[in-house]
């Protein structure tokens, strides 16, 4: 999934269905990620720096940011312009791509009661698994929490205390070479997985004449939390539910065979042998390389292809993912908040550190330079950030959203993801959905019980 444990999570869906009603709406490479030319807009100032520089100039932070398509060199102009104007220096370190790694590499830091990490960027669905090693950040940020939208505060406060900040958000969606499109005489984009698929091994014929490398499609096949992402929207679209419903593992189930079962049909013909080894990167790899018809992944990838270093510039689109032929299009909830851990020995630095991140102006300059979706409604609206977001346009983002079972699992979440990565992959990997979803199920089932 990029990537992405509790609390109001389907409130969530509140999220968008708030963004829309304002016409707006809003999981790794081993080889470096592609990035595009930054645009002319610089990092901006810091409010109240001198106070800062007076109160806190010298002091060393950790931040632990983002590692996926350009998120770390926007991470880097960001740590730099607060560090020149306030005098605290920032080191920004990446984290694992692959968000279950992430998830474990601050569980190792926390369990140790380490310093080593100051601030740290942590998924949409972490804030109570962690809630006990991280600061109550309301004494501080209770003001500049109101302009976040509610539902994720919501998510973000557990037992009346917000450990975590609204960064940014994500949810699923499709990207599609429009020239292509036209070029085999199609209109639209595909509005179910059947049209997708069609018109995907028609492009994918014609292509691969001068392209051998060329497919219909690709995504996040990879044993990982982007293929529980995906495997989320194909289920939920097909009319197979969310994989657990009122507290019980509803995976195995008809419908959810049925995608599941017709996706693992596409290995290897419409999508890279290789796909069930993606993540993110090399999704947005093959599609800005122009080696694909179709990708599903996160807004963040709008902007590299829309970059100078795209070979797919001004030739593609984006809309909603298909749905099944009983089912409706969604998209899977994800997104990131920023958090200050208890054993940081610059607590205050670090949450100042923290406020200019979330604020406005970085969240403006975040959408802008890094298509990430704002989570201050000001902030959406922008005409700039519209400008260069289609995905905020309403057609796309009112589809609805689907969350990940958090709420279910509290801090057993990464442990039932994994079941629920794996079985998934093994499916992609060849085995019939009807030999692997009744182990994934009563696993589930074992897992919530213990939560």
């Amino acid at each position: 999934m990029k990537h992405r444990r509790l609390v109001v999570l389907a409130g969530i869906v509140g999220v968008i269905a708030l963004v829309v009603s304002l016409s707006v709406a809003a999981a790794s490479s081993n080889k470096p990620a592609r990035t595009h030319k930054a645009t002319a807009i610089v990092a901006p100032k810091v409010p109240n720096a001198k106070t800062l520089r007076q109160k806190y100039g010298g002091q060393k932070i950790t931040f632990v940011g983002d590692s996926v398509g350009d998120g770390h060199k926007r991470d880097l102009r960001l740590a730099k312009r607060f560090s020149k104007d306030t005098g605290i220096k920032v080191s920004v370190v990446p984290h694992p791509a692959a968000s279950d790694q992430s998830y474990s590499q601050l569980v190792r830091a926390f369990s140790q009661k380490s310093s080593s990490i100051d601030v740290a960027m942590i998924d949409v669905v972490w804030p109570g698994a962690f809630a006990p090693y991280l600061v109550n950040l309301k004494p501080k940020l209770a003001k500049q929490a109101k302009l976040h939208i509610k539902s994720l505060i919501q998510n973000d406060t557990i037992g009346g205390k917000l450990v975590a900040m609204p960064w940014f958000g994500e949810y699923g969606i499709l990207y599609y070479r429009s020239d292509l499109l036209k070029k085999y005489g199609y209109k639209a984009p595909p509005k179910t997985w059947g049209d997708l698929f069609k018109m995907a091994r028609k492009i994918q014929t014609g292509e691969q004449k001068t392209n051998k490398n060329f497919y219909g499609f690709v995504f996040q096949g990879n044993a990982y939390e982007g293929l529980t992402c995906n495997a989320l929207e194909w289920i939920a679209s097909a009319g197979g539910g969310t994989l657990v419903s009122g507290g019980k593992a509803t995976i195995d189930n008809a419908k959810a065979r049925t995608i599941l079962d017709a996706m693992r049909a596409q290995i290897g013909k419409l999508t890279p042998r290789g796909v069930t080894s993606y993540q993110e990167d090399q999704t947005e790899h093959a599609f800005d390389a122009g080696d694909a018809a179709f990708a599903r992944n996160w807004p963040y990838q709008y902007g590299i292809g829309a970059g100078a270093g795209s070979k797919v510039k001004g030739k593609f689109s984006v809309t909603v993912l298909p749905h099944g032929t009983s089912g409706r299009s969604v998209g899977t909830v994800g997104g990131w908040q920023l958090a200050v851990s208890k054993f940081s020995k610059h607590k205050a630095a670090a949450i100042e550190f923290v406020r200019y991140m979330t604020s406005p102006a970085v969240e403006k300059f975040d959408a802008i330079t890094n298509s990430n979706v704002p989570t201050i409604l000001s902030v959406a609206k922008d005409k700039q950030v519209r400008a260069k977001n289609p995905y905020l346009k309403p057609a796309i983002a009112s589809v609805p959203r689907v969350t990940r079972p958090a709420k279910f699992l509290k801090t057993h979440y990464n442990e039932a993801s994994k079941v629920i990565y794996q079985g998934i992959n093994q499916i992609l990997n060849g085995t019939p959905a009807k030999n692997v979803l009744p182990g994934m199920e009563s696993k589930l089932n074992q897992i919530i019980k213990q939560s």
